[in-house]
């Protein structure tokens, strides 16, 4: 079975979050503070340069990070060092902004795809505390979201995805979203994309029917869309079901 080293990099607090919440055994996560950046940009761009230069060809690597300024800057930075086989993905934390809607940023022709996410799940109304909360309860489930696309990858014989459909997804100039979810809000504006990944577990006590009809439904809001389907019964969840979605389109 063919593997690919992952690397994740949390830019910022909240992206760092991100970053701590992956459960992924020897797997390289780095967490960059930008008040370091901000106090000694030589001495900081010198040890950006020890850490990235040497990134392996075949690795992923992933970069999550709240849109601010000085994050993006410092992904940039971060940018010069790697070489430039490996494949660049980058994660933006987007607090009610739908990225698709916006023009291409400059800095995102340096990645095959750029997902975003709005945090449409966690946030009810733009208040400095429920932005907060947003945050810690989105860390925890993005977090998730990684370990459980590890798995999915790394277990291609399991369920009907593997780093050929993943690779042939995310490889271009592409926008995207990620995610993770118990249940889907069909209300929302899935169909606006172009190609995905759509696998879905459902627990033993889970009538295999509800994953069609979950599956019946996406076919319907991205019916003539180049989508790939998974569906598996999964010991553990019991009546859970877990959704797993990555969906692009070109900007």
């Amino acid at each position: 079975m063919v593997s690919f080293s992952h690397i994740f990099v949390g830019i910022g607090n909240n992206g760092g979050k991100v970053v701590q919440n992956i459960d992924i055994k020897r797997t390289p996560k780095i967490v960059i503070n930008p008040t370091y950046y901000l106090l000694g940009r030589s001495s900081f761009r010198q040890n950006l340069k020890e850490v990235f230069w040497n990134i392996p060809d075949d690795a992923i690597l992933w970069f999550i990070l709240e849109n601010k300024p000085v994050n993006v800057e410092i992904m940039q930075i971060i940018l010069e060092y790697v070489p430039r086989k490996p494949l660049k993905l980058a994660y933006l934390l987007t607090p009610q902004r739908e990225l698709i809607n916006e023009e291409k940023p400059q800095w995102a022709e340096n990645f095959d795809t750029v997902f975003y996410d709005s945090l449409w799940e966690f946030l009810d109304e733009y208040t400095s505390s429920s932005l907060e909360s947003a945050f810690q309860m989105a860390a925890k489930n993005i977090g998730l979201m990684f370990t459980r696309l590890y798995y999915y990858l790394e277990n291609q014989m399991l369920v009907n995805v593997d780093y050929a459909d993943f690779f042939s997804m995310v490889k271009g100039n592409n926008v995207g979203i990620l995610r993770l979810l118990r249940k889907v809000d069909f209300d929302w504006h899935w169909g606006i994309w172009d190609r995905g990944l759509v696998n879905i577990l459902v627990g033993e006590k889970v009538p295999l029917n509800y994953a069609h009809k979950i599956l019946s439904m996406f076919q319907s809001l991205l019916k003539e869309k180049d989508i790939i389907w998974g569906v598996k019964m999964e010991e553990g969840l019991k009546d859970q079901v877990e959704i797993l979605s990555l969906l692009v389109k070109g900007w």
